[in-house]
């Protein structure tokens, strides 16, 4: 049966399976086959074999013979969506509240793979920026503040694999494009709890960033502050620790917790 507040899908079969993904949804244990047809509406043999196709995606899983009930993929998918875009809607509203005290532009990013991504951003013209990193826009790791939070969050093995696999290319002057360097510098980032971006990555523009964790404790996103080099005041790192941490809150994180500091681990 469709959800009366959703439209309905235009594709039969996408909307038989909805019925039968909600219905799975709204018992703890599992159902049988019967039973999810009668609540459902379907006759048995159209539910067994949607429910079959959901099993082979890993949506529904088969505990015993004709007992159904939701699958593990399901959980895996919710966790991404709430690793990205429940960190965004948690985010919004202190970023602009961030912008509005600084009057620089603020950046909430992830990481994706070797790169940092940004997924979302208060900023007015008033900023003064040279360069706004547009929301989807990416970065690598070792020349972002956001990225060397998250470098500093793993051994330095991984470190050095990350290196390897990059090769630590430079954009500017300042880039940090030798292993030593770019340990010291994480060393320094694990006892601040607090990393920065000194025109690595733009020759103008310095960065301040702070780390976002979930109820887990996980690192899962960074703000920043991005402003012009000569106009990066020291006192706008408690405002941005201050507003990643009230991020933090609004995702589970208790305020007492802090996430462990890796143990650096030298050659």
């Amino acid at each position: 049966m469709a959800n009366k507040d959703h439209p309905t899908p235009t594709i039969q079969v996408l909307e038989r399976s909805f019925a039968l993904l909600e219905v799975l949804s709204q018992h703890a244990d599992p159902m049988a086959l019967k039973d999810i047809s009668e609540r459902t509406g379907l006759h048995p043999s159209t539910a067994h074999r949607i429910l079959n196709d959901l099993a082979a995606g890993r949506f529904v899983d088969r505990p015993q013979a004709g007992m159904y009930r939701l699958g593990m993929r399901l959980l895996e998918l919710g966790n991404l969506v709430k690793a990205r875009m429940s960190v965004r809607e948690a985010a919004l509203a202190p970023m602009r509240e961030l912008h509005r005290l600084t009057n620089q532009a603020v950046n909430l990013s992830v990481r994706q793979g070797d790169e940092i991504v940004y997924i979302e951003r208060a900023y007015s013209e008033r900023s003064g920026m040279q360069v706004v990193r547009a929301v989807g826009g990416r970065a690598p790791l070792h020349l972002t503040s956001v990225g060397k939070l998250f470098l500093a969050a793993e051994p330095n093995e991984r470190v050095r694999a990350y290196a390897a696999r990059t090769g630590l290319a430079g954009h500017t002057r300042n880039s940090l494009t030798l292993v030593p360097a770019l340990e010291r510098e994480l060393d320094g980032v694990r006892a601040r709890g607090l990393a920065q971006d000194n025109e690595e990555l733009e020759i103008g523009v310095r960065c301040v960033a702070a780390g976002v964790y979930d109820d887990s404790g996980k690192l899962v996103a960074g703000l920043s502050i991005s402003a012009p080099a000569d106009r990066l005041e020291p006192a706008w790192t408690d405002r941005v620790k201050a507003t990643a941490e009230e991020i933090s809150r609004a995702l589970g994180h208790r305020p007492e917790e802090r996430a462990p500091t890796m143990p650096v681990r030298r050659r």
